[in-house]
């Protein structure tokens, strides 16, 4: 790994150790917990709906995404 590389994953290993990351997720989680399906009326709502709820679990995953991209390097 590149010294490029080790300072990148050490950023994202930072962030992750702190309150306010902790706090985005679960600030996320809610909003996920939030979503339901029975108030959508057509399916450009559910479209909608759909890229909302793909955005929160991709920010949701990001972590682990990159601690496992940190050990396969």
């Amino acid at each position: 790994m590149t010294p490029a590389d080790t300072k990148y994953y050490e950023n994202y290993l930072d962030l992750f150790a702190t309150d306010g990351w902790k706090q985005f997720l679960d600030d996320l989680q809610d909003r996920l917990d939030a979503y339901s399906i029975d108030y959508l009326t057509n399916e450009k709502e559910l479209f909608k709906t759909q890229g909302e709820i793909a955005v929160l679990r991709g920010t949701l995953g990001f972590e682990a995404f990159i601690k496992q991209a940190l050990e396969t390097n």
